[in-house]
């Protein structure tokens, strides 16, 4: 079929507009919109043959999480990934973060000694956060000290406290059953000699 064309001014292109309808709208090629020609047209026919069918979630509305929540999609992609939110804070918010923990997140360690380590490691980073210089008008975040020697007493009081409830949770050991000798293997290995 060969399009008939249209003179605008300098240029010459064929048009692919179709007579008026009942309407008086002009309809396009396939019915659908000159977008849909090469936009959506692949899609809307993947659909129609069926390849669309077997995705997961096909069939279900779309959860988009709370519409008041201008981040609910970045809250989704850590849940799914796996991914900790407390790396993407600044630095003395995660410090500030870790010190909320102390002294239960320090159940792990084994000696005092260790927890002591941990705990100079902390106060080191803060001066470090502390020397770091401000920019701007605004007051900024301190994230606060440890006594080394009041948290290392509270650790201990914790795991004494934790240790006497796995004690009291801990069943009584019953007697092992007795072990049957059985004398039959032997006696066979003695009959060959």
């Amino acid at each position: 079929m060969e399009l008939p064309a249209r003179r605008t001014g300098d240029t010459i292109r064929a048009t692919t507009d179709k007579a008026p309808d009942a309407s008086g709208r002009r309809a396009h090629h396939g019915g659908a919109s000159p977008h849909e020609a090469w936009a959506g047209r692949p899609s809307r026919e993947a659909g129609e043959r069926g390849e669309f069918s077997g995705l997961t979630g096909h069939g279900k509305p779309l959860d988009l999480g709370d519409p008041d929540d201008p981040d609910w999609w970045v809250k989704r992609y850590l849940d799914r990934e796996g991914l900790d939110a407390s790396a993407s804070m600044p630095p003395v918010l995660q410090l500030r973060a870790e010190h909320a923990g102390f002294p239960e997140s320090l159940l792990d360690v084994g000696t005092a000694e260790g927890v002591r380590e941990v705990l100079r490691d902390y106060n080191r980073r803060v001066v470090q956060d502390r020397l770091r210089p401000v920019f701007g008008r605004s007051v900024p975040f301190v994230a606060p000290r440890v006594d080394v020697e009041e948290m290392v007493a509270r650790w201990e009081e914790l795991r004494r406290q934790r240790d006497e409830a796995a004690a009291r949770d801990r069943p009584e050991p019953s007697a092992p059953p007795p072990q049957v000798r059985r004398a039959w293997p032997w006696a066979w290995l003695r009959r060959g000699r």
